[in-house]
């Protein structure tokens, strides 16, 4: 048993729980911190297994949290990867449309871009494209050169790092899960799988888990985590120069996720996907991983049900490509016919964790709620990863006013 009395306790090691951690540190550097990590490192799930993109804020509802804090979270990622040496590159992209049904809504999207206030937005036409990448066939497009590319593990690793740096004495323990709290008069007990921690005060940062870890927290809500894997391709080496940066399609706005797209990683590699399907594994990256508990969650959930009626022919389709090379290349090749299946090459997969409400609807905007001695960051799915410390001013925020910080 740790017998330290800790100040606040962050559950959570991606890097919306570390950026957490590094902006209550920095404003309050006396305060001593714990942050908990059931992996044996940091940024094992959804930081390390997302696109790496530094999101502009274009698609986000204007006057939301998720347009506010991508906004101001994309300029301070940005400079905090300037200052600290992480490796990121302000690339830009495309977003491009491919075929006269889809001009209506890049309009939509662009006036969006301008009521959000993205630096430098532009309507291009498909000469323009070819300017910025030759191989996309397209009738127009947005060009975003605010959008970039970054080492996201690695940005969360250096937060992580400044935290200690600036008090010795707060603590990361990494390879223990959280089990279960034991709340008294005015300290919390955390039993993990390997020990009890003390602390006055708690911060839940869990991602896949945050509704779990909510519930054993006491809050009470009938809405729950659904976990999408996305499948990923790799260009090989010969096909890497028919993609500049990034290329992005029109999302369709029936279905709530952005498209199969074009990502330079910061490595070199060139990233396509990726795909949305159900996983029937929370924290699960293969094509046919299961968990009895996280399907029994998803499929005795009345939210799960009325999302897949809603959208059938599009789950439907995205399991067929989820399994089918083809058919994922043939979705590429709407962005650039001259792709072939030589070019394509088997790579990551990663996990978004969406909130589902019982209608079957996702819950769009970042959530953020107080109770008790306790924040739980609820809903925090893309563009959660470049607004993480626009979310840690949040979160800190909320802390001063609720834990009397001093």
């Amino acid at each position: 048993m740790d017998s330290f009395l800790y100040d606040i306790t962050i559950v959570g090691g991606g890097i919306v729980g570390v950026a957490t951690a590094y902006k209550i540190q920095q404003k309050y550097p006396n305060l001593k911190l714990l942050l908990i990590e059931k992996e044996e490192g940091l940024a094992t799930h959804q930081t390390g297994n997302n696109s790496g993109v530094i999101h502009s804020g274009l698609y986000y509802k204007p006057g939301s949290l998720k347009a506010k804090l991508c906004s101001d979270g994309r300029k301070q990622l940005v400079a905090f990867a300037k200052k600290r040496n992480v490796a990121h590159d302000v690339c830009g992209k495309v977003v491009v449309a491919t075929g006269k049904s889809e001009l209506p809504y890049l309009d939509k999207i662009f006036n969006n871009g301008l009521q959000n206030q993205i630096e430098g937005i532009e309507k291009i036409n498909a000469h323009q494209v070819n300017d910025i990448e030759p191989f996309v066939k397209s009738i127009g497009g947005i060009w975003v050169p605010c959008t970039g590319i970054i080492d996201f593990k690695g940005a969360t690793q250096t937060l992580a790092d400044l935290v200690i740096a600036k008090q010795p004495r707060s603590k990361i323990v990494l390879g223990e899960e959280v089990k279960a709290f034991e709340h008294q008069a005015e300290t919390t007990s955390i039993i993990t799988s390997k020990g009890t921690y003390t602390t006055k005060h708690l911060i839940f940062c869990g991602g896949l888990q945050s509704d779990r870890l909510a519930k054993k927290d006491g809050v009470k809500s009938k809405r729950r985590i659904v976990g999408f894997r996305g499948d990923y391709y790799n260009l090989t080496e010969e096909a890497k120069h028919k993609v500049k940066n990034l290329i992005y399609p029109v999302p369709n706005p029936a279905f709530p996720f952005l498209g199969v797209h074009f990502t330079r990683m910061v490595n070199g590699d060139v990233e396509c996907g990726p795909n949305a399907v159900l996983t029937f594994k929370r924290e699960g990256y293969g094509k046919t991983d299961f968990s009895l508990r996280d399907t029994m969650d998803a499929l005795s959930y009345s939210g799960t049900w009325k999302l897949l009626f809603k959208h059938t022919n599009f789950a439907i389709n995205e399991y067929r490509r989820a399994f089918s090379k083809a058919l994922f290349l043939k979705t590429l090749q709407c962005l650039i016919p001259s792709l072939t299946a030589e070019d394509i090459i088997p790579g990551r997969a990663g996990v978004r964790a969406m909130l589902l409400k019982e209608n079957g609807e996702m819950q769009e905007d970042f959530e953020i709620a107080y109770q008790g001695r306790s924040i739980h960051v609820l809903n925090a799915p893309s563009p959660a990863a470049t607004a993480c410390l626009a979310i840690g001013d949040e979160v800190s925020a909320m802390a001063s006013q609720y834990f009397n910080l001093n």
